[in-house]
């Protein structure tokens, strides 16, 4: 499965690493806020409204039929290998059927520099689950990228809050590319920059400010 994602890559994204900050390493990107600052993030509705925002785009992107590689990258200290034992349990929670997790493939990789602790050194567990949409759980996925920086339970990587995470869904029939990386933002990225003319009209209002001229050039030329 591995090669799969690897010629997913070379083919569609010029052989691109998945890694944070997707979106400034490729052209064709959409970056969204995720989450509103004037209100409080305490409240419920702070996240009630991140992950509609969060579900709007996701359902825009995937359809129930497309064809879905899910990938995790778990990033732990190199000693700690309660991944390598119990790797299904970072799915259990957000795959709807049994024998879909059969299908989940595990690999143990070296980090660069830029992605290692300057304390300690790390390995990356890389998870690949190939899936349909109407396979997962996926708001509830959703829900807990959102939580990740905050004081609720660690929902995915539950009684282990020491190691840090990844989450990349891939559309491989439409080669898009969503990135929730957590409750600030949204990254996706299309082979093709029609693939994002749809989401750049609907949710115009949710794009980053910060870098909305970047993406308002990239659509002022006819596709």
């Amino acid at each position: 499965m591995k090669r799969v994602l690897d010629s997913f890559l070379q083919d569609q994204f010029d052989g691109m690493e998945l890694a944070p900050g997707l979106f400034y390493d490729w052209k064709n990107s959409l970056r969204f806020a995720i989450s509103d600052s004037s209100i409080d993030h305490n409240k419920s509705q702070f996240f009630e409204h991140a992950l509609k925002r969060a579900v709007s785009i996701f359902n825009q992107i995937f359809e129930d039929q497309d064809e879905i590689l899910v990938v995790s990258d778990v990033y732990a200290e190199t000693s700690n290998i309660f991944l390598q034992r119990r790797p299904l349990n970072i799915y259990r929670k957000y795959v709807k059927f049994r024998q879909v997790l059969y299908k989940l493939h595990h690999y143990l990789m070296p980090i660069s520099l830029e992605e290692a602790d300057e304390e300690q050194l790390s390995v990356k567990h890389r998870f690949i689950l190939p899936c349909r949409k109407a396979d997962l759980r996926y708001s509830q996925l959703l829900k807990a990228i959102l939580y990740e920086d905050f004081t609720q339970p660690n929902t995915i990587l539950k009684n282990h809050l020491e190691v840090g995470y990844d989450v990349y869904i891939i559309n491989n029939s439409k080669k898009v590319i969503f990135h929730l990386y957590d409750d600030r933002g949204c990254d996706v990225l299309a082979s093709d920059k029609i693939q994002l003319k749809a989401l750049y009209d609907e949710f115009n209002p949710w794009i980053l400010e910060y870098d909305r001229e970047q993406m308002d050039r990239l659509f002022q030329t006819e596709i």
